[in-house]
Parts: C-alpha cells; structure tokens; sequence
C-alpha cells in the first residue's frame, strides 16, 4: 500500500497534465504532453544521463560539505560564546542576501567547473542544518545535563553522551530540508555560466525551442530531488529508531 500510494499521486498528477495540454490547446512548443516528455526522455537518454551524473556530484557534494559546515558552525555557537556575536551575523546575512544574486559573483570567483555549484548548494544547505542542529543542543534537558555533572561527566563526554543524541531528530530536520534544497544551488549556478549539468541543458534546450527536452531535464532533476530527499529520510528513521513517531 505505501508503494502504491505515490503511484497513484503521480499517475494523477500525469493525468492532470494531459488535461491541461488538451483543454488549454497550447502547442508543443508552449507546453508539450507527457506522451512527448517521454519519447524525448528516451531519444535523448545518453545526453540527459551525462548532464544528470554532473548535476547529481554538484549536489551530493554540496550537500556533504554544507552540512559538515553546518554542524561545526551550530558546535561553535553552542559551545564558544565568544565566536557567537562574529558567527551569527554570517548566518543573518547568508539568508538576507538572496543566493540566486550571489551565483554571478561565485562564477567570477571560481569558474565555470563544478566548484561555484558546489560552493552555491553549499550557501543553500548550510543555514537549516546550522540553525536545526544549534537549536537541538541548546534545547537540551536540563536534567539530562544536570545528571551528566552529577556523575562527574566532562564537557566532551557530556557533548558525545547527552547533547548530541538529543540535538540529533533537530539536525535530521534540517538536514531532511537540505537535502530537499540542495538541487537548486546547482541548478542556479548552472543557469548562469556552466558547460555541463541538467541546468546547462534546460538553459540551451529552451534557447533551441527543443521544450520537451526541457522538460525532460527538469523531470530528471524532480526525480532527483525527491530519490535524496526519500533516500536520507530512510538513513535517518533506521539511525533514530528510538525516535517513536506520535
């Protein structure tokens, strides 16, 4: 039943396609049927599989080095009060600052590889798992931490023991956050200078009025976002089993 019910979602949300195609009467070239999507899903699969394997490692690795960023930011705020007044600044102006004004600058600054994709997912992910994680360790019971001192705990020890596993469902929602984000720091980098990736191929397929393959991209990358997100969502159910849902 849990596996039927997406299907079920998205044949609905295919058929819904198709209805607004045939009552809207807008030509391929405006907004083409599933049925086309698909046959240019196919026609091109070797050229979509290319862009989409360079996609894929700008996110994961966008992912993987916000978070870690992420973490040790929310560590120093929790645990350093002298670094908070220097690091919650940065944190106030990383979300102040649209992101999508900043791809320009980090193409300038590292290129049209696979690093301003990166460092763009990067500026994404990294303020949910900050503020998640440095919530979680603040809100720590205070008779848990009580306990901890009574039984002669260090700081380290108190850290690994008590505050971490309780900071841990706080940091899984920022991170269950990132992971849903973390696609459209690369695909904006993309969009503004790259020679690769599924973005690079939206952006040249639209110029060439080939809108199926558009869309064929953009299916990808939706088939990408929702497979990480599920993905991480099920590593972090099984590593928080003691987590009961209510």
């Amino acid at each position: 039943m849990k596996l039927l019910r997406p299907l079920i979602v998205l044949m609905g949300l295919v058929l819904l396609w198709q209805a607004i195609v045939w009552i809207s009467g807008s030509p391929p070239y405006i907004l083409p049927g599933p049925g086309r999507v698909l046959v240019a899903w196919v026609d091109h699969a070797g050229i979509i599989a290319g862009h989409a394997l360079v996609t894929f490692a700008e996110i994961l690795l966008g992912l993987l080095l916000g978070t870690v960023l992420g973490a040790v930011s929310a560590l120093c705020l929790a645990y350093f009060r002298p670094a908070r007044p220097w690091l919650m600044p940065l944190l106030v102006i990383s979300q102040a600052v649209p992101v999508f004004a900043l791809a320009p600058l980090l193409v300038l600054w590292f290129g049209y590889g696979m690093a301003s994709k990166v460092a763009m997912a990067v500026l994404i992910i990294f303020f949910p798992v900050t503020a998640s994680f440095y919530d979680g360790l603040r809100r720590t019971d205070p008779g848990w931490l009580d306990l901890g001192h009574t039984m002669n705990g260090t700081r380290l020890s108190i850290l690994r023991h008590v505050r971490l596993p309780a900071a841990l469902p706080a940091f899984a929602s920022g991170l269950r956050v990132a992971a849903a984000v973390a696609p459209i720091g690369a695909v904006v980098g993309e969009w503004v200078g790259s020679s690769a990736g599924l973005g690079y191929l939206m952006l040249h397929a639209n110029g060439r009025m080939q809108i199926d393959l558009m869309f064929a991209g953009l299916l990808t990358l939706a088939l990408f976002a929702v497979g990480l997100y599920f993905t991480i969502d099920v590593i972090l159910r099984r590593a928080l089993s003691w987590q009961a849902d209510t």
